[in-house]
């Protein structure tokens, strides 16, 4: 039976609820599980992105203030660059051992990362050792969190009747949600009721030490849910899943992992600019407090809890292609009135105004990625493939995106350099789903199943 077979095999039984004989409440486990650890992940990076000035203080001291954030926003830089490795490689893993075991083990070595990070001695203490600590922490998350997203959106996506695959995808995008929510509620807590010093001193570092803790439970979750419905019938139809060379996995699949990357690109780099790097911006261009961002952001997770999953559904109703191209273009339109419309008055009712708006725009493109991702490739090679496009895309236009924006901002005095910086990721998204074959094919419906 070739795997074309299987794949329209596997959403037929999926359409029969007794197919996989798996209860209601097993189903909510797996959702439960695979969600919690993308939560943890964005937990530790949003904290990251919000404290990037006192841990800068902290790791990083010196006499110019440029310097010291950019080190630390380098820091936050490398934990990305690692992710495409440790994506693939965990990917392969979970296609070859299975969603379930791949998954507990990245939760326990997330938890083990923010740990560290959470631990570390300031540089006043150990010296130079505090800042490579740091940057070891930040490796050791690149490489864990890698296979994160992907692992868990194939577990989402193959627990999903046929119909039902965005929707089931965009509850991944509800754990980033309440990650925002949970770190800008405890960044905001921190931010008002602490002082600088014990900031500092000490402050910064609960939230981290909070979401390890996170660590041990989610292990405990995932290891009492059953295995993908899915993986387990390539399993049944296989001895074991068949192994997929490197060169086989480009032939196959890299026009798909272009488009996907190209999926990804524009609410990745949005996602970023207008969450993690925002802290930086409000307090270095605006010179607003740290605080009125956190509410706003917090705000903004409280409204993508429900409207990632609403554009989930309206994917799965009306076509995740259809929509995309749309709500792309409205965004590259409205961005730069956003920011212009915050920099000539940037007062925090201003700022306020336009996360509203940014976040209703980031939940329409974002909701249904997970399930776009899982669709483009086939079960044998999909944590493989979403991790490796998905971490390449991140990589570059959302963890580089700190960076990249405030050595920008630096040379051409702008403060609206985040703005066209978006607009150029739309343009990207745009030509690399538009001119691939796997974005043309599956316009006006609702997915793509893969086939191959």
């Amino acid at each position: 039976m070739s795997e074309a077979t299987l794949h329209q095999r596997n959403d037929a039984t999926s359409a029969n609820g007794s197919s996989n004989g798996l209860s209601p409440a097993m189903v909510r486990r797996a959702i439960f599980a695979s969600v919690l650890g993308n939560g943890l992940e964005w937990f530790d990076f949003l904290i990251y992105g919000y404290f990037a000035k006192i841990i800068a203080q902290v790791f990083f001291p010196g006499g110019n203030g440029f310097v010291s954030i950019m080190l630390t926003l380098a820091t936050f830089a490398v934990g990305f660059i690692v992710r495409p490795i440790g994506g693939v490689l965990l990917g392969i893993y979970a296609d070859r051992a299975g969603r379930r075991k791949a998954l507990s083990l990245l939760i326990i070595s997330m938890a083990a990362s923010t740990l560290l990070m959470g631990l570390t001695p300031g540089y006043a203490h150990i010296g130079i050792a505090a800042p490579l600590l740091v940057v070891l922490a930040r490796l050791l998350q690149g490489l864990s969190v890698g296979g994160q997203f992907a692992t868990a959106s194939a577990m989402l996506v193959e627990y999903a009747p046929p119909h039902k695959k965005m929707f089931y995808g965009s509850f991944n995008m509800s754990a980033q949600a309440f990650a925002l929510l949970l770190s800008s509620g405890v960044g905001y807590l921190l931010t008002t009721q602490l002082t600088h010093e014990q900031l500092v001193s000490w402050g910064w570092r609960l939230p981290f030490l909070f979401g390890a803790l996170a660590g041990p439970f989610g292990f405990y979750i995932r290891h009492r849910v059953a295995e993908s419905p899915e993986f387990e019938r390539l399993l049944d139809h296989k001895d074991k899943p068949p192994r997929v060379t490197i060169r086989q996995f480009f032939h196959d699949n890299g026009d798909a992992a272009i488009c996907a990357m190209g999926v990804i690109i524009v609410g990745a780099a949005t996602n970023y600019v207008w969450h993690s790097y925002l802290s930086v911006y409000v307090e270095r261009q605006l010179h607003l407090p740290l605080s009125t961002a956190l509410l706003g952001a917090f705000v903004s997770g409280l409204l993508n809890l429900f409207l990632f999953p609403l554009s989930g559904k309206l994917a799965d109703r009306y076509g995740a292609y259809r929509l995309f191209y749309p709500i792309v273009i409205a965004w590259m339109i409205c961005v730069y009135p956003l920011y212009y419309f915050v920099v000539t008055n940037p007062t925090p009712g201003h700022l306020f105004i336009a996360q509203l708006i940014a976040t209703v725009f980031l939940a329409a493109m974002s909701g249904s990625h997970p399930g776009m991702l899982a669709t483009l490739f086939p079960v044998r090679s999909r944590s493989a493939g979403v991790a490796l496009s998905y971490n390449i895309a991140v990589t570059l236009f959302g963890g580089m995106a700190p960076l990249t924006i405030t050595g920008l901002t630096r040379v051409t005095g702008s403060s609206l350099t985040p703005a066209f910086y978006l607009i150029f990721a739309g343009f990207v998204s745009l030509a690399m789903v538009y001119f691939t074959r796997s974005g043309r094919e599956p316009r006006g419906t609702a997915a793509r199943p893969a086939t191959h």
